[in-house]
């Protein structure tokens, strides 16, 4: 009696077909990841740079710049020898008017990043929080959304006010503590202190340093124009690309003291 059940052809129960079968779905699977990497890089890339551009306008006002900020970068060795990425804002001769760079240090339940806004002559213009883990309803004060403490800093600098008193109330300094919460203002006051410090240290190659020598935009393998201009080597420092921007981070829930 015959069977009408087809066999499957002999290389089917080789060991090299099923090994090469997988294979070939990985580099399949491989493949698709690739493309959907370069399908969406770019537009992550514009959304940093978006977001980036969006908290350096809230530290330093339009009406003194005229240039890209995210395309005049300059690279500084901060105390820890790492570069930190100082943006500058210069007005239609060149001059610089203005530099904005990120400050991180801790507060009562982490690091605590914010971004600073200072005038050529040491006096800050703005002060924003970019990211944090303090105590929702008690430390996230520092948030602009949340409360409009951190604008008392506005106007302030290394002579204003005088050294004692860059502090919290409760430390004899002028600076607000908040009900509940003296360590997040406290270590908030102490990293603004500390970025106008940074300034200081650098003033002189902040504010000689050279413009870019060029606005074109640069083309990525695709052949598209990039969302920030190069930038030329400075008078001192090097120049560098947009930095990330961390979002805000909502954290712990225990108390703050």
């Amino acid at each position: 009696m015959s069977s009408n059940k087809k066999q499957l052809p002999s290389y089917r129960n080789r060991i090299g077909y099923h090994g090469g079968l997988l294979g070939g779905v990985g580099l399949i699977a491989s493949m698709a990841i690739v493309i959907a990497d370069v399908e969406t890089r770019s537009a992550i890339a514009e959304a940093k740079a978006n977001d980036q551009k969006a908290s350096l306008e809230q530290v330093i006002p339009a009406s003194i710049h005229s240039n890209d900020l995210l395309a005049d970068v300059l690279l500084i060795p901060d105390a820890n020898g790492k570069e930190k990425k100082v943006f500058l804002a210069r007005d239609d001769s060149g001059k610089v008017t203005a530099a904005a760079y990120e400050m991180v240090g801790y507060g009562y339940a982490g690091e605590i990043t914010l971004i600073m806004g200072v005038d050529h002559e040491g006096k800050i213009l703005g002060v924003r929080t970019l990211a944090h883990s303090e105590t929702p309803g008690l430390g996230d004060k520092i948030e602009i959304a949340k409360n409009d403490w951190v604008l008392s800093f506005e106007g302030k600098s290394l002579g204003n006010p005088s050294v004692e008193q860059w502090g919290v109330k409760k430390d004899n300094g002028i600076f607000d503590q908040f009900t509940g919460a003296t360590i997040t203002p406290r270590s908030y006051v102490k990293i603004v202190k500390s970025g106008l410090d940074f300034f200081s240290q650098h003033q002189t190659e902040i504010v000689e340093s050279d413009a870019p020598t060029s606005t074109d935009p640069t083309l990525d393998e695709m052949g598209n124009p990039t969302t920030a201009a190069p930038s030329a080597p400075a008078k001192t420092g090097r120049n560098a690309n947009a930095s990330d921007v961390v979002p805000n981070v909502m954290g712990k829930l225990s108390h703050d003291s």
